[in-house]
Formats: C-alpha cells, structure tokens, sequence
C-alpha cells in the first residue's frame, strides 16, 4: 500500500551518508540519556494514504454541516448567503494562492483588491482610513484597545459586557502580558450601563469599547456612550460593530466613534467550523500612524499609470521593524479579497436588503415564539437580528430536542452570564424562511 510519507529505508540512508550519519538514533546523539524514552511511543502504527484518507474521513463525517441543519445560532458568527460569484472569484488560482504582498511592487493584483477593501470599510464606517487587515474580530478589538493605550500614554481600558465574551478573553490575556488594567462595565437592561460608565471614565482612561449591535443583540446609543468616553483626557471610543447592520444603522464615523473595529464573517465568508475570519479596523486620520496591519496607497508610476504601494510601513515587520505598532504579520488575503467581492456584488442596496431581511425575519420569529408567553423576552430593546428569550426549560436540553427536528437552536447565555439562567440568544439571518421560523415555534412550543 502507498505509505502517507513515501520515504524508503533507501532514502533514509542516503540521507544519513549525506550528513556523516550510520543511524538516526545518531541524530539525537545531544540528548543526555537520562531523559530519553526507552519505550516506542504509545501511538498507533503508521498507515497507508489510503488508511490515512479513510480515517480522516470518518472523522469528518461527525461533523453536522449547514446543508443538513437550519440554523438560529449567532453569537459572533452568522449563516448569511453567500453570492455564487464570491467563490467562483476567490478560488481562481491567481487569487487562491494569494497571501502577504512582501515585494509590493509586483503584486499590483493584490494590492488592488486590498486598495478596494479598505476604501469599501471606510464607506461602510463613515471614517478616514482603514487598514487590511486583522485576523478576527476578537483580535481587532485588542489592537483597537493597544492603540489606544500606546496613542493615549495610558494603561486603563474600559469594556462593556454587552461585547463578546470570546473578544473580552482576548483582551485580558493580551493586555496582561502588557501590564494593562482592563475595567468591566456592566449592562443594565440589556445595554451598556451609563451611569455606571460616567462613574469609571477618568483621565487615566485610554479606551471605552462597546458593541453595536451588543452581543444580546440590541442597539446600543452610540453617541451618548462617547460622548461619555470623550470626557477622560485623550480617551478613544471604540466600536465593535456588525458590517450587515450597517446596512441599516447609522455609520459610527457619524456618532463620535474614534475607531470602528469588526468581524468580517458575515461579508461572503463561510462559518467553515469556526474560522478563519476577517477582522476589520477603521480610524479617524489622527490615529494613522499607529494603525496595525497594512495600509495600502494609490499612486502613479513612471508612466503615469495608476499603481498601489503599502504606505506607512514603518508599522510591519519586515521594514524598519523595531518601530512595527504590532506583531499583526498577515492581511488575511484571501477573507478580504471574499468580503471585497461580497460587498461589490451586493452594493448599497443590496447591503440594505440584506439588513432589512435580517430585522423583518428576526422580529417575525421573537413574536411567534413569544406569542404564547412560554417562551419570554429577557430584554425589552430594540434589536437587530438576535434577541434573547428566557423560559423554565434548561436551554441545552432545548438544544437537544431542537437538533432531532435537524435544528441548530440558540446560543446559551447562561455559559457566559450565570445571571441568566435558562436564557437563549436566537439569530435569524435573511437565509431563514417563514417556513422555517414556523417550525422552530412549533417545535419549542411542542417541548414538555
């Protein structure tokens, strides 16, 4: 049978001769003896490609995919529609194969299409600049918040627990290695607490972060919140936002925000198990040097002919690299290019459809599984395609007889907010149908 790694008793001696070698026990001649194994490793015995691949296979086959399930779980990550024509672009080999621009000069097809992000995320945010771009939403939020901290000369940063909980974890291990204070406001009915906030802003506050639409789904007041955060001294308001609700909602660069951070997930890129994501950031001009990740510039060259160049690079790597802002070293290539033709294809009214789609169906499902009263509302906010239901029944047990009717039910809160005992944060995209809403109310209605 074809061995998985085709090297033959041969070739490892060939190879041995070449280094002055009789054996490869010789290799690990350095270790002392006293912490080697003396025993054959307690693995399996190596197998075949055959065996390999057949293995593999029956270990993807446990996974459940979203071509068998009907999905209302959100929480971060969200089952929209993705254009045929985003795929088709993306897995052309040019563009498939697709990383990091290190010799910019030649990589004009790339750069370009960056160029078209970061020129798509300002629009869709209402700010000067954006970069291209951050690993994930989690992350983006951190370095939004390292910013802040090194433009400000600052240690403290404020974070709602209105913001992903996954996104606040990130935040305290990065800003613990950085020997910065991270300060929890709570939520009161749901939103940011305000008056808890004026309590906590001080001159000592580099950043005040929140999430619009926050992690229960509702709209936040933006503009009350910073104009709150913009009473500390040089304190940076920053917005973790859903790129579809802006679709509808208020650009942020309209209501105060200093810097617009985000998930790109939901702009064509597939849930694909958890990733990889797309983070985005966008700023006000002041913030411009600091910004991690690349920024790429539209010039002309010799000949007069529109070209792009990675501009501002004393933040990366691999030019004058003691001055790097970050040790962001990926654009995410390939995620960016899928949310630059997501965004093209559907355009600003497509964009909106999708949004509009998103709250009409949300709120077609929050009042069919309330209308009973079984089943009641936690908050009473506006909100946009999530909201969060509470009940007598223990949401995993829910769960479990919602996945029998091939139904992905809601996202737990209790795991992160013991406070909400038997609450279920549901998402409803615009990919969900009456036919399918109907069902989930039926079948939770139905629960004993």
């Amino acid at each position: 049978m074809y061995p998985y790694i085709p090297n033959t008793p041969l070739d490892e001696q060939e190879m041995l001769k070449e280094i002055g070698l009789e054996s490869i026990d010789q290799l690990f001649n350095d270790i002392p003896g006293d912490v080697l194994l003396k025993r054959e490793l307690n693995i399996p015995e190596s197998k075949s490609e055959l065996e390999v691949t057949t293995y593999l296979k029956s270990l993807a086959d446990k996974n459940c995919s979203l071509s068998e399930l009907t999905s209302f779980l959100g929480a971060g990550a969200y089952d929209h529609y993705i254009p045929s024509v985003v795929d088709a672009i993306i897995s052309r080999s040019e563009f498939y194969t697709s990383y990091t621009p290190y010799q910019p000069e030649i990589s004009q097809g790339t750069l370009q299409y960056i160029f078209e992000f970061q020129t798509l995320i300002c629009k869709l945010t209402g700010m000067d600049i954006a970069n291209a771009s951050l690993y994930d939403g989690g992350t983006a939020i951190t370095e939004a918040a390292l910013m802040a901290c090194a433009s400000s000369r600052k240690d403290e940063i404020i974070i709602s627990t209105g913001v992903n909980p996954q996104a606040r974890r990130i935040l305290k291990t990065y800003a613990h290695a950085q020997h910065l204070k991270v300060v929890e406001v709570d939520t009161k009915d749901g939103v940011t607490d305000q008056e808890a906030l004026e309590k906590l802003v001080s001159d000592n506050t580099a950043a005040v972060i929140v999430q619009n639409p926050n992690f229960f789904g509702i709209i936040e007041d933006l503009k009350s919140i910073g104009e709150i955060a913009h009473k500390g001294k040089k304190t940076s308001f920053i917005a973790s936002v859903n790129p579809i609700a802006l679709g509808l909602l208020k650009r942020p660069g309209e209501l105060g925000v200093d810097v617009v951070v985000g998930e790109g997930q939901p702009l064509g890129i597939s849930l694909s198990f958890g990733g990889p994501y797309l983070g985005f950031m966008a700023t006000k001009k002041d913030y411009m040097r600091k910004l991690p990740g690349r920024i790429v510039g539209e010039t002309t060259d010799l000949d007069g002919k529109r070209s792009f160049v990675l501009t501002l690079s004393a933040r990366e790597q691999h030019i004058r690299r003691e001055k790097a802002t970050s040790n962001i070293c990926s654009n995410q290539g390939i995620n960016s290019l899928a949310a630059t033709v997501y965004m093209v294809t559907l355009g600003k009214e497509g964009l909106r459809e999708v949004a509009t789609q998103c709250v009409k169906k949300a709120h077609y499902a929050f009042n069919e599984l309330t209308k009973s009263g079984k089943y009641k509302p936690l908050f009473n906010k506006p909100f946009f395609n999530e909201f969060a239901l509470v009940s007598d029944k223990d949401v995993d047990e829910l769960n479990k007889e919602l996945r029998k009717e091939n139904i992905m039910g809601g996202y737990n809160l209790g795991n992160e907010y013991p406070q909400y005992k038997n609450a279920v944060l549901y998402a409803v995209t615009e990919k969900r149908t009456k036919v399918e809403i109907d069902k989930l109310a039926s079948v939770l209605e139905g629960i004993k």
